[in-house]
C-alpha cells in the first residue's frame, strides 16, 4: 500500500503528460493527422520498399527510385530481432506528434527525479522543456528521427547521474536502456552533441572523485557505462553497422574528386564542404531570441495582423481589405544569419529567468555542468559566426565535419536550462528569507537589465534580412520599408512581453517572500507562467491548423497527366524532373527517380549530378537509362519528353578507357559515347580485377534483355557471339550486391563513375544481381545475442535491488 501512495504522484504526472500532450495536438483525436514536409519527402522516398514490403513480405535493403538505387537502411529499414524498437513502440502509445510530445515529458521528468525534485516542480519543469519552441517546431515539420532522439537524451544522463552517485545497478539499467533506445532513434547528429554534454557530466564526476580520493568507485562507475554503451551498442548493431557501412558511399563520406564542377581546385577531401556544413549557423546577437522570441523577426513565413505597416502599405496600394489581410498572414519578417527559420529557437523568458536564480542561490556544483553544457551548445551554434571554435571543431574533433546545420546543437542549451529553472525554483523555496531577497533582486535585475539594454540598442541594428534586395526588386523599396517597421515593432513588442512575464515571475516569488501566498500556490503560478509563455508562442508556428486528413499524409503527392502518360509505359526505365532540382521525392512515389530527398545522398550521384547532369550532358542521363524528362513550360505547366537515347537496361560496349584516377573518371564523361565506350578507373580496383582482361577495345555483337526487375533483385537473358563487357544502367554498391553468370557468382565492377559491369562470356547466359547484405546477417546475430544478454542483466539487477531492500 506505501509503495502505491509512493507511485500515486508519478501516475498524476504522467497522466497529466498524457493529457496536455492530446490537448496541444487535439485533432489527433478527431483522426486527423499533422501535415510534416519532411515525412512528406520520406513517404515518397520510402514507398517502393514499403509496397514491396507489403507484398512479398520481406525486407528489399534496397531502393531503386530515388537516386537511380541506394540502401533503406536510413530510410525505415526494418532489421530482424529489434527488441528496442519493441520497447519503443510501447513507450510512444499515443497518436502522433502527441507520442513525441509525451516522450520529451516523460524523459526530462524522469531526469528532474533524479535530481531529487519533487513531483510537482518536476511536472512543469518537464512540460517547460517539451514546450521549447525548437522542440515544438521540428514536429510540425517532421524531423521526427532528430525529436526521437532528443526525447530520449534526459534518460541517458539521468542514467549517468544514478551511476556516477553509486547507484551502479539501477543507473546501469537505466543507462543501457536509455542508451539503447537513444541510438535506436536513429538520429546520430543528436547523439553526437548529447556525447559532448556526457564528456562534460563525466569530468565533473571524475573531479569530485579525484578529490575526495574515490578512485574505485569512478573506476566501478566507468565500468558499469562501457558495459551499459556495449549492450546499448550491441542492441542496435545491425543498423549501426549498416549505417557505417552506407556513409562511406554517401555525402558524408570523403570525395576522391579533387576539383569543383567549376573547374577550380577543390581544398577540402570532405563531400560536404565548410560552407555546406556551417550554411545554418546561428547569429550571436541572435542568441537573444532565447528570452524574447521575435527579435530578430521569429520566421520566413510570420502572420501579421491588420494593425501592422505591412497591411498598412498593401491598402495604401489599392488592394483589398480582404487580400491584404491574407497576404499579410506569411510574411518573411525573420532577418538574422540563417537561411531559413521556421521559428525562433525560444527556451522561454521564465526558464531563463529561474535558470539565473539557479545560478545564484543554488548550492549544488552540479549547476555547473548544466551551465558549462548550455555555453559550449551556444558557442557552437553560432558556427561560422565563431570561425575560430568551429573551424577547430570541424578540423580536429572526431566526426563534427560529418554532420551539418551546427545551429540543432543548441538542443543541449534547450536540455539545460530547464534543468537550472527548476533547480533554481527548488533552491528558491528552501533557502532563507534574506538569501530568497538577494536571488530575486539579482536575477531580475540581470533578465530585465538585458531587455532594457536590447530596448536601448534597437537603433543599432538594421533589420534588414537577406533577401530584402529581391524584395526591393520585386516589389519596390517601400515595401521592405514597410516590412522593417513590421520587423522593429516585434522587437519591441517582443522585449515588452518578456518583461511582463518576469514582472509576474519575480511579482509571485516576492509575495511568497512575504508569506501573502503558500508555497504550493506560489510554484504552481510560477509553473504556469513558465509554461503559458511557451505554449502561446508555439502555437503561432504549429497548431490545429498543421492538421489535415489521414489520408492526405499517407498520400502526400497526387498523380498528375503528366504521371499518368508516364505509367502508361510498364518498361524499365527511369525519369527526371528538372524542376526537382535533385532534391525532391515527389518523382520517387510514381517513378523509378534519379533525384531524391535525403540528409545522405549517394555521393558518387550528387557529383554526377553537379558536374555532368547541371550541365545538361544527356549522355549521363542516356546511360541511366533516363527515357523521360519532366518539363515545365511557360505556363508552369508539366510535361513529359521522351529521351529515345536512353541506352536501355544494360547493353554491350566497344572499348573500354582506362584511367588512373577519379579525377580523370569524372573527365572522361564531358565528351563520352556511353554507348559503345565505358570509363574504368584501374587504381580502384587493381587488387580486385585482372586488368588484362579489360581490353581496349572489344568486337562484340549481342544484346542483353531484363527479365525480371525487383528491388532487391534483377535477372537478365544475355546472347552475344563473343565475350564481352555489359555495361548495367545500375547503381554500383560494393556492400552487398552480387552478380551470378548461371548461378556462378561472378564479378563485378563500376564503370562510368557509379554503374555496374562485367565481363559476359559468348552464348546464352542467364545474370542476375542479388541484394545480398552481409552486414544485415552479421548484425542481427550481435544484436539476437545483446538483446538476450540485456534481458538476463534486466532480470539479474531488479533480483538484486529487491534482495537489497529485504535485507535492508
Amino acid at each position: 500500500m506505501k509503495q502505491l501512495q509512493k507511485f500515486f504522484p508519478h501516475a498524476i504526472a504522467i497522466f497529466g503528460f498524457v493529457l496536455v500532450s492530446l490537448i496541444y495536438f487535439y485533432p489527433v483525436l478527431q483522426g486527423k493527422q499533422i501535415f510534416q514536409s519532411d515525412i512528406a519527402q520520406y513517404t515518397g522516398m520510402a514507398k517502393e520498399q514499403n509496397d514491396f514490403r507489403a507484398t512479398q513480405h520481406v525486407e528489399p535493403y534496397w531502393t531503386n527510385s530515388a537516386f537511380g538505387g541506394m540502401p533503406t537502411y536510413q530510410l525505415g529499414a526494418k532489421y530482424p530481432y529489434d527488441f528496442i524498437g519493441a520497447i519503443d513502440d510501447v513507450l510512444r502509445f499515443l497518436p502522433r506528434p502527441a507520442d513525441y510530445l509525451f516522450l520529451y515529458f516523460l524523459g526530462f521528468y524522469g531526469l528532474l527525479l533524479v535530481l531529487k525534485v519533487d513531483p510537482l516542480k518536476a511536472f512543469f519543469g518537464a512540460v517547460a522543456f517539451g514546450f521549447s519552441t525548437y522542440l515544438i517546431i521540428i514536429l510540425g515539420v517532421g524531423h521526427n528521427a532528430k525529436a526521437h532522439a532528443i526525447a530520449y537524451m534526459p534518460m541517458v544522463i539521468a542514467g549517468f547521474i544514478l551511476v556516477y552517485n553509486k547507484k551502479y545497478v539501477a543507473g546501469g539499467l537505466l543507462t543501457m536502456i536509455a542508451t539503447a533506445l537513444e541510438i535506436s532513434a536513429n538520429h546520430f547528429q543528436m547523439t553526437y552533441y548529447l556525447l559532448f554534454f556526457l564528456l562534460i557530466l563525466s569530468a565533473y564526476y571524475s573531479y569530485l572523485s579525484i578529490k575526495n580520493k574515490e578512485i574505485k568507485s569512478l573506476f566501478i562507475s566507468f565500468g558499469v557505462l562501457a558495459v551499459a554503451g556495449i549492450f546499448a551498442i550491441g542492441a542496435n548493431a545491425t543498423n549501426l553497422l549498416a549505417t557505417a557501412e552506407y556513409a562511406d558511399f554517401s555525402t558524408r563520406g570523403k570525395s576522391e574528386l579533387t576539383f569543383n564542377p567549376d573547374g577550380s581546385r577543390s581544398t577540402s577531401t570532405s563531400a560536404m564542404t565548410r560552407d555546406y556544413i556551417t550554411e545554418y549557423s546561428y547569429g550571436v546577437a541572435e542568441s537573444f531570441n532565447l528570452i524574447a522570441p521575435r527579435l530578430f523577426g521569429g520566421s520566413n513565413s510570420e502572420t501579421l495582423g491588420t494593425d501592422s505597416s505591412m497591411y498598412d502599405f498593401m491598402i495604401s496600394q489599392g488592394v483589398p481589405a480582404g487580400q491584404a489581410a491574407d497576404f499579410v498572414t506569411g510574411m518573411p519578417t525573420y532577418w538574422g544569419d540563417q537561411p531559413i527559420v521556421a521559428a525562433p529557437a525560444y527556451i522561454g523568458v521564465v526558464v531563463f529567468f529561474l535558470g539565473i536564480l539557479a545560478l545564484i542561490i543554488d548550492d549544488r556544483k552540479i549547476k555547473y555542468v548544466f551551465l558549462s553544457g548550455a555555453i559550449v551548445a551556444l558557442l557552437l551554434s553560432w558556427g561560422k559566426n565563431f570561425g575560430l571554435l568551429t573551424d577547430f571543431f570541424i578540423d580536429y574533433v572526431p566526426m563534427y565535419n560529418k554532420f551539418r546545420a551546427v545551429s540543432s546543437i543548441q538542443v543541449i542549451l534547450e536540455l539545460c536550462f530547464p534543468v537550472l529553472a527548476i533547480m533554481g525554483l527548488q533552491s528558491f523555496v528552501k533557502v532563507d528569507k534574506n538569501k530568497q531577497w538577494e536571488g530575486l533582486w539579482q536575477s531580475g535585475a540581470i533578465v530585465l537589465g538585458t531587455i532594457v539594454i536590447l530596448f536601448l540598442c534597437k537603433s543599432m541594428f538594421s533589420f534588414s534580412g537577406a533577401s530584402d534586395s529581391y524584395f526591393t526588386e520585386s516589389y519596390g523599396p517601400s515595401f521592405v520599408d514597410a516590412l522593417k517597421n513590421d520587423r522593429k515593432t516585434l522587437y519591441s513588442a517582443d522585449l515588452l512581453r518578456s518583461a511582463f512575464f518576469i514582472i509576474l515571475t519575480a511579482g509571485v516569488l516576492w509575495l511568497l517572500i512575504k508569506n501573502r501566498i503558500a508555497q504550493t500556490t506560489a510554484i504552481i503560478l510560477v509553473g504556469l507562467f513558465m509554461v503559458f509563455d511557451l505554449f502561446l508562442v508555439d502555437k503561432k508556428y504549429v497548431s490545429a491548423k498543421d492538421f489535415v486528413s489521414g489520408r492526405e499524409v499517407a498520400v502526400p503527392f497526387q498523380e498528375t497527366p503528366t504521371d499518368a502518360q508516364i505509367l502508361r509505359d510498364t518498361t524499365h526505365y527511369r525519369v527526371f524532373e528538372v524542376n526537382g532540382n535533385f532534391s525532391s521525392a515527389r518523382t520517387s512515389y510514381f517513378h523509378k527517380s534519379i533525384g531524391g530527398y535525403h540528409a545522405a545522398k549517394p555521393r558518387r550521384m550528387q557529383q554526377l549530378f553537379d558536374y555532368q547532369i547541371a550541365k545538361n550532358n544527356m549522355e549521363i542521363l542516356n546511360m541511366l537509362n533516363v527515357k523521360y524528362v519532366i518539363q515545365t513550360d511557360k505556363e508552369g505547366k508539366e510535361f513529359p519528353v521522351v529521351n529515345p537515347d536512353a541506352n536501355g537496361n544494360a547493353w554491350f560496349v566497344n572499348e573500354i578507357k582506362l584511367v588512373n584516377k577519379a579525377n580523370d573518371e569524372m573527365k572522361a564523361l564531358d565528351r563520352i559515347n556511353t554507348k559503345k565506350i565505358a570509363v574504368f578507373n584501374i587504381n580502384l580496383h587493381r587488387d580486385k580485377f585482372k586488368n588484362a582482361r579489360l581490353k581496349r577495345n572489344m568486337d562484340t555483337i549481342g544484346s542483353i534483355q531484363l527479365r525480371t526487375h525487383k528491388p532487391n533483385y534483377i535477372k537478365y537473358i544475355s546472347d552475344s557471339k563473343n565475350e564481352g563487357l555489359a555495361v548495367f544502367s545500375e547503381i554500383y554498391y560494393p556492400n552487398g550486391w552480387n552478380a551470378y553468370v548461371d548461378g556462378v557468382k561472378t564479378d563485378h565492377f563500376p564503370v562510368n563513375y557509379v554503374l555496374r559491369a562485367m565481363m559476359l562470356p559468348k552464348g546464352v547466359h542467364t545474370v542476375e544481381f542479388k541484394f545480398e547484405p552481409e552486414v544485415i546477417k552479421t548484425g542481427s546475430t550481435i544484436t539476437l545475442i545483446s538483446g538476450v544478454g540485456m534481458l538476463l542483466l534486466l532480470i539479474g539487477g531488479v533480483y538484486f535491488e529487491k534482495r537489497k531492500k529485504i535485507q535492508e
